[in-house]
């Protein structure tokens, strides 16, 4: 049986990051992804790339809507390595810390929380206000809640934006025990 991997996208900027978590995802022999987007992530996409909803659908495993509530996400006995929400928008956080589980990213989250699963959240916005920091801080002193916002870095020389995005997308799935190819970790000065 392959390892699940729960992959949320909200109505933050970042769907291309979004795409490039799938498409490490879909390198990977033992895993596979079960894809719930939000209308706002839809929207997002549209505004964000050149693709269509069906497009970036297609690059999943599995395509579960957000309204489905019943689906195998909201279960702690669905088996998963854990959960990633790719972009996660400052709304879904606040969802997340409070427990307010309406759709089926938020529910998945709270189970991927009370099972003890690894939850990384690329956390998007910019700037933060002290309500962002008060609900990041507190989820990110929940065991196995990572923050991860997609955030650039310079160390491993990237050429384009499409390097940064793989360098961002290979650390957003390394918590899952995902190796990405070209991902160039720091070896120190």
């Amino acid at each position: 049986m392959k390892k699940r991997l729960i992959i949320g996208a909200t109505g933050a900027s970042g769907i291309p990051i979004l795409i490039q978590c799938l498409k490490l995802v879909q390198e990977q022999k033992d895993f596979e992804s079960y894809l719930v987007m939000t209308d706002s992530a839809k929207l997002t996409l549209e505004h964000e790339t050149k693709m269509k909803v069906e497009e970036v659908e297609k690059l999943a495993d599995h395509v579960l809507d957000s309204r489905e509530i019943g689906a195998g996400p909201a279960s702690g006995s669905f088996q998963t390595e854990g959960m990633l929400i790719v972009p996660c928008s400052m709304k879904t956080i606040a969802g997340i810390h409070s427990g307010y589980a309406d759709n089926l990213i938020l529910r998945a989250a709270d189970v991927t929380i009370k099972e003890q699963r690894p939850l990384v959240l690329a956390a998007r916005e910019t700037p933060l206000s002290a309500i962002h920091l008060r609900n990041l801080q507190e989820l990110a002193m929940i065991p196995n809640v990572r923050i991860i916002p997609p955030m650039m870095t310079f160390y491993h020389m990237p050429e384009s934006i499409e390097e940064m995005m793989y360098h961002i997308a290979a650390k957003l799935l390394e918590p899952f025990g995902i190796e990405a190819k070209e991902y160039r970790r720091w070896s120190g000065l």
